[in-house]
């Protein structure tokens, strides 16, 4: 039958064959909130009709400021699934770039966590569009607000029927909308549509991928205010898995370790430096997670040393992916191959470090600068290209012609990622660099993650960065910048006799500089533009 794809069949799907799997989360009025999936899907329904009770339209932007708990999980349900399109915003970006994102969204409603709110009052005179904002609270816990159309979700769901029938409409309708973080430019509108997203649901339930299951229980940590949070939302739903949500509470060890072992959680995602502050907690504290069984890690490349410590520490596996906003995010994903069940420890841990294999979906290539394709040999690297049914194929607003400036599709139809990469004969990925953060020194090209990566695993290194600095000889050379561990003192002889070991002559850094902290873009990465203006008037010692 050609029946369209639908986020509404993943609830309906959950209501069916699994109405009595919890949804246990965490928000700022409850301090553990549990429905089960048949509450959550008269929830859902409840919810479709107060938009229509609202006035929201087919395909109307409703945008969202909220954390990872139960509402916003309604939300993504109710508002793809009445034909409207769920924009999720990210709390955490610059207040321009929030007011920016939602007037160029043209967002009709918002629904805002009650801890967002005193954001939304400090830009009350640039949402001209927004026509209402619903607080994700009860009538107690209401905020004091300047705004004269705020609205209590909990009190306007309470008068709605539970009576709802999804429509169905072509699988093409849009269905959501992410802002990349922009850190050059404004950002830039992803949209997802019904059919992408169910598909790439699937993908991302493989065995091979998350190994998604109604015998497992998961925790997203990865925000769901960006890139659906990396597709949980759907994948725990239309496999019937148990759903752990952290609320306001992302970043907290004690919150998360309390989660893990009271709720069983067996899979969690997230990105590197939310685990290496659980694992320091857990460690300082003597706890453990004996039900943690595998973490997916992405958004930045991960350090070895989360690797070896989850793996020594908790017997945990660690699997590591790749992926960008438009890829949904799924692009790579680390699993091992048949004929690789006799790698030692040490290799199956070098395999962990790259940023895994391709799945059934995407299709990759990496060319030269003369656009010519590159062979998967391992060493050579270049530009990364990916295409694929769950890939965008043009920013919202902007143009949609391959190989214009605004698009980022060429005239072959694949996307330019801006990452540079190398992939091995068995097909794994390694992201060397970004584009613009490729370091070119005496016609060489260095990688600045192989240095950042090198040096987060000495044992007092907290993060660490590398940009490229002027040179009179070489052009540019790398300049590490190191914030320490708290009550650790590193020097930059320790820094470079323990990199000694780990680089190539040509990738040591010419100088190692300490700082108290790195400017980081909203979603929790490095921002090397930060860095690059921080450092602009910097010089090499002895040139």
């Amino acid at each position: 039958m050609n029946t369209q794809l639908m986020i509404s069949s993943i609830l309906r799907n959950a209501e069916d064959n699994f109405p009595e799997v919890e949804m246990v989360s965490v928000t700022a009025d409850y301090p553990r909130h549990r429905q089960t999936y048949s509450d959550f899907g008269k929830r859902c329904r409840r919810l479709a009709n107060l938009l229509v009770s609202l006035n929201a339209e087919f395909g109307d932007r409703i945008g969202t400021l909220a954390w990872n708990d139960h509402r916003h999980m309604e939300l993504y349900y109710a508002v793809s699934g009445s034909g409207m399109v769920c924009h999720t915003i990210n709390p955490r970006l610059f207040p321009e770039q929030i007011s920016y994102i939602i007037n160029h969204a043209g967002d009709k409603i918002l629904f805002v966590d009650v801890l967002v709110m005193p954001l939304l009052e400090a830009l009350k005179e640039h949402l001209t569009k927004v026509e209402k904002i619903v607080v994700l609270t009860n009538k107690e816990n209401m905020p004091d607000t300047s705004f004269s159309n705020v609205l209590c979700y909990e009190e306007l769901l309470s008068n709605q029927s539970e009576n709802y029938e999804w429509p169905e409409f072509d699988e093409n309708t849009a269905s959501g909308l992410c802002y990349t973080s922009g850190t050059t430019g404004n950002p830039k509108g992803v949209i997802y549509s019904h059919r992408s997203t169910i598909i790439h649901s699937l993908a991302g339930a493989l065995p091979d991928v998350t190994c998604a299951s109604n015998m497992e229980t998961t925790l997203p940590i990865v925000p769901m205010f960006h890139v659906n949070a990396w597709g949980a939302p759907y994948a725990a739903l239309m496999v019937g898995m148990k759903m752990v949500l952290p609320g306001p509470k992302m970043a907290d060890g004690e919150t998360l370790h309390d989660l893990i072992t009271t709720e069983n959680v067996t899979f969690s995602s997230g990105v590197p430096t939310i685990w290496l502050a659980l694992l320091d907690y857990l460690e300082s504290t003597k706890k453990i997670v004996p039900t943690l069984r595998r973490v997916s890690v992405g958004g930045a490349a991960c350090p070895r040393i989360i690797i070896e410590r989850f793996k020594e520490e908790h017997n945990c596996t660690v699997i590591q992916g790749w992926g960008m906003t438009e890829t949904s995010p799924l692009g790579t994903v680390f699993s091992i191959k048949k004929g690789m069940e006799n790698l030692s420890e040490e290799e199956v841990i070098d395999l962990q470090c790259l940023q895994g294999r391709g799945v059934f979906g995407i299709e990759m290539c990496i060319v030269d600068e003369n656009n010519e394709e590159l062979p998967w040999d391992g060493i050579a690297f270049g530009s990364l290209k990916v295409k694929g049914p769950w890939v965008a194929k043009s920013y919202y607003g902007l143009s949609e012609t391959p190989g214009s400036d605004e698009c980022p599709v060429d005239e072959k139809g694949w996307f330019e990622t801006g990452d540079v990469a190398s992939i091995t004969p068995e097909g794994y990925l390694q992201i060397t660099d970004r584009t613009k953060d490729v370091i070119k020194s005496g016609g060489e090209w260095i990688s600045s993650i192989e240095i950042e990566n090198a040096a987060v695993n000495h044992a007092d290194v907290a993060e660490a960065a590398v940009i490229g600095r002027y040179h009179p000889k070489w052009t540019e050379r790398p300049l590490l910048i190191i914030v320490s561990r708290p009550e650790k003192s590193l020097t930059k002889e320790n820094v470079l006799n323990f990199l000694g070991e780990r680089l190539h002559k040509m990738a040591m850094p010419d100088d190692v500089v300490f700082v108290d902290e790195l400017p980081h873009t909203a979603t929790g990465k490095i921002n090397k533009l930060g860095l690059r203006e921080m450092f602009e008037e910097y010089q090499f010692p002895n040139i």
